[in-house]
């Protein structure tokens, strides 16, 4: 028996000796391995009649060590397929692109044993524009810092090859970073047919070598992320193109009715306020008539684009058709939306344009305002309750606005005096 116990020991640490020089295998997996090769080994000598070889010893070894390889290779095959199912179900969910953005960052960090943080950099003509990230204390969007010249995010955006750090503390790429930054870091790629759209970057709250595993599972990532990126990129610019006017470059029709829906449905919920202003620019039509649409389309983008960039960010300028424009301002009652209107009608004394020959051609904006609840009950009525105050301005206040009628009131012609 105790000659058993000696060659069970004897077997037993040339295993161990054969699995420590094996740096593939991760330490808990080596101890997983220890205990097969004991259990079976044991219960070979118990049963086995015959002594047993050294060399059939080294083989029974040598075949336990390579079953639980085999086993541990078919695992994190299966591990991967289970992740890339979960990865590619979760990616095409959505087409939003922020929310594939954290859902990559999620993933990532889901992945990888140890992961601190991940982070996305999109990049595009040359630029890097921060993403998405998250950190393993569930802070999300928040960059650590932005991506130096010549740091690891723009090396990785700038050859289209993944680097891996196993020491930040010790590497060229952090030579002049923070001391604190001290961990392991990857930098992959997002390449969607030969062209990089972005950078991902994962680190590790040790520091050490990623193992292949690891990095299977962190290309998959990326692999499928690209795709996602791309796909979800490509639906944000059609969607902004089907949205945005050709000619001014500010929202159109539908962009506006979308807005209104959307701004309908939140005062309804909160009983707010929020009212539609609808303009008219006076003077266009002379434009058109002397100089032609060419030089009338210069003047709207001109123009529209000179008012849109002094309005509040919170308010949604939109160009109506033709030569008219329809404001929305959020939270406003009748009082604010005068005022606000007030100023944008008085804007025009600013405009400059350069018309040929310098030809003076006076221009000014006729407006009509609409208020929810007060003038309509639903958004499409309110537009038209603006509209009908906008026809009276234009008939009677030129260069002027009109506050429509209550549902049981009088239309209220005011004029700004120039």
């Amino acid at each position: 028996m105790s000659e058993n116990k000696e060659k069970v020991g004897s077997v037993f640490s040339r295993a161990w000796d054969i699995i420590s020089q094996d740096d593939t295998i991760p330490p808990d997996e080596k101890k997983a391995i220890l205990k097969l090769i004991q259990v079976i080994i044991e219960a070979r000598e118990q049963f086995s009649d015959k002594k047993t070889a050294d060399g059939e010893e080294k083989s029974v070894t040598h075949e336990v060590i390579s079953k639980h390889s085999l086993m541990m290779t078919v695992k994190h095959q299966a591990d991967e397929l289970d992740a890339l199912r979960r990865i590619s179900l979760n990616l095409t969910s959505t087409l939003d692109l922020q929310q594939v953005l954290d859902m990559i960052v999620a993933e990532g960090l889901r992945l990888i044993k140890n992961a601190r943080a991940v982070h996305i950099f999109m990049y595009e003509r040359g630029e890097l524009e921060f993403g998405a990230s998250l950190d393993d204390k569930g802070v999300r969007n928040h960059p650590i810092s932005q991506p130096r010249r010549d740091g690891l995010t723009a090396t990785v955006a700038r050859t289209g090859s993944p680097v891996v750090i196993e020491d930040m503390s010790n590497h060229p790429l952090y030579k002049d970073t923070p001391s604190y930054w001290q961990c392991s870091i990857v930098g992959i790629p997002l390449i969607f047919k030969n062209e990089t759209i972005g950078v991902m970057n994962l680190s590790k709250s040790v520091i050490g070598r990623f193992t292949r595993s690891e990095m299977r599972l962190i290309s998959l990532l990326a692999d499928q992320a690209a795709v996602a990126i791309f796909n979800a990129s490509m639906y944000e610019k059609i969607s902004e193109m089907a949205n945005t006017d050709s000619v001014t470059g500010l929202p159109n029709r539908r962009a506006l009715d979308e807005r209104i829906q959307e701004e309908w449905r939140i005062a309804d919920q909160t009983k707010q306020t929020f009212s539609v202003v609808m303009m008219d620019l006076d003077g266009f039509k002379k434009v058109n008539d002397t100089y032609g649409h060419d030089l009338g389309d210069k003047l709207l983008y001109s123009l529209f684009n000179f008012l849109a960039q002094r309005t509040r960010n919170e308010d949604f300028l939109a160009r109506y058709g033709g030569d008219e424009l329809t404001l929305v301002i959020r939270n406003a009652d009748i009082e604010t939306t005068q005022v606000i209107t007030k100023k944008i009608l008085g804007l025009m004394q600013e405009f400059k344009f350069p018309f040929p020959n310098k030809a003076n051609i006076k221009l000014g904006l006729s407006a009509g305002i609409a208020v929810y609840p007060i003038h309509a009950a639903t958004s499409s009525d309110l537009i038209r309750a603006a509209d009908s105050a906008l026809y009276h301005a234009k008939k009677y206040e030129r260069g002027g606005y009109v506050v429509a009628k209550n549902m049981t009131g009088q239309l209220n012609p005011i004029r700004v005096k120039e």
